[in-house]
């Protein structure tokens, strides 16, 4: 943080700022625009592009931002960036081609659309931060391989989970410590809510009831372990995770784990309900060296073998800017996968399913999202939960029960099923 405050100061000083071009206009588009509008020196949102342009200049109106330009012409918005404004626009094509805007923050929660737009940025030569765990976790092998055949940068964004859980993962790591969890945890859990029951919750927070729903029925929590399971190599030690339920603090929580299991497994992401700090996220490490477990000791830490490290919160938009800085200047991606998947999230009926049932999206009725090992994912041609939406079912499915390529039919012609089956043959 010290040398991204310094850096970001550094490009005020000489006029360049970091030009960003936001994509989406919902609520964590809304922080982010507030954020770096207002309180980043060194970065400007040169654009947004939204489907309902009216929507992207109701959040500019409501930030009290009104140093902008509606408009689809091209000419006319990259002379409006030239002149200091920010330029909202309907059209995709004019925010993709406009010169100076040279990082595109994705942030709708959307696989197909998401994954559509987020390659037709890399061909435009413009670098991606993510939002979007959901499709991280369902297509990032191959994402990130595209964005390094374009030469241009891609990472999910700090402030949601997996991003606060990599940052801890590296520091811990970087002590000489051997992370054996990386944690999350969850205030409840529920895989049975549905947008009619978050709907409340969702209008108070100003959000898609979908969205709340992806966050209670436990979809969201398994998209983010995964995300963090494909960054480190790590895998779960059941499908759904272990969960243990505990409303004592993380620190006193390491006894829940078999350590010779994990130390043979190569490490576990996982989460805990009820825990505290909520909402944060946690690792649990351990080291051999003695000199190590003296002063571990010494400053609090217990005697091992596993060694609680954690962060007591997650901030969102808030950490928007630095994820930038660090993408851009310093190449210092905050969470990208490895070389290949090794946790999915696999589609589970909510309810029972019958033969001509259409799945709906993430957060909606008939699904939610279970963490698996990748192996296990193929080997029993598991249905991913980010590609389930618009299949139709053709067999009876029991509730809680998963479903397989063999349960459905999938919609012809998507871009996610090709980019999936290409991400499977690497």
């Amino acid at each position: 943080m010290i040398i991204i405050d310094t850096a970001l100061k550094k490009r005020q000083s000489l006029n360049n700022p970091i030009r960003v071009g936001m994509i989406g206009a919902g609520e964590m588009a809304k922080g982010m625009i507030n954020q770096i509008e207002k309180y980043t020196p060194g970065m400007v949102v040169s654009a947004t592009y939204n489907r309902t342009p009216e929507r992207a200049k109701k959040v500019y109106d409501a930030l009290g931002l009104t140093n902008y330009l509606i408009t689809d012409d091209i000419i006319k918005a990259n002379q409006a960036i030239a002149d200091g404004k920010s330029v909202i626009t309907g059209d995709v094509q004019t925010f993709l081609n406009l010169d100076k805007v040279e990082v595109v923050v994705e942030s709708t929660g959307a696989i197909d659309f998401g994954a559509k737009i987020i390659l037709e940025a890399f061909a435009h030569g413009k670098h991606v931060l993510s939002f979007n765990a959901e499709l991280d976790s369902t297509l990032g092998p191959i994402l990130l391989k595209k964005a390094k055949e374009s030469n241009v940068k891609y990472a999910l964004g700090d402030g949601d989970q997996p991003g606060v859980t990599m940052n801890l993962y590296r520091y811990v790591k970087g002590m000489g410590f051997d992370p054996l969890i990386c944690g999350n945890v969850k205030g409840m859990l529920d895989y049975y809510r549905t947008p009619a029951t978050q709907k409340g919750f969702a209008e108070s927070w100003g959000m898609a009831p979908e969205m709340a729903t992806n966050f209670a029925d436990g979809t969201k929590v398994a998209f983010e372990q995964s995300c963090i399971a494909n960054a480190t190599g790590m895998r779960v030690a059941k499908r759904g995770m272990l969960a243990y339920e505990s409303n004592d603090h993380i620190d006193n929580l390491t006894h829940l784990y078999d350590f010779d299991q994990l130390k043979a497994w190569g490490g576990i992401v996982e989460f805990i309900i009820g825990a505290k700090p909520s909402p944060g996220v946690f690792v649990y490490a351990t080291t051999e060296d003695p000199y190590s477990i003296k002063y571990l000791d010494y400053g609090k830490l217990g005697k091992g073998p596993l060694y609680s490290f954690y962060v007591p919160y997650h901030l969102l938009f808030f950490d928007i800017a630095s994820s930038i800085s660090r993408l851009i200047d310093f190449d210092d991606p905050v969470i990208i996968p490895l070389d290949k998947p090794y946790v999915d999230v696999v589609a589970t009926a909510k309810t029972d399913l019958n033969p001509g049932d259409t799945i709906d999206g993430i957060g909606g009725f008939k699904t939610y999202g279970l963490c698996d090992n990748h192996n296990e994912v193929r080997s029993a041609n598991l249905l991913y939960m980010g590609l389930a939406e618009g299949c139709v079912v053709t067999k009876p499915v029991k509730k809680d029960s998963v479903l397989t390529y063999d349960d459905v039919v999938v919609p012809k012609g998507r871009l996610i099923d090709r980019l999936m089956v290409e991400q499977v043959s690497l």
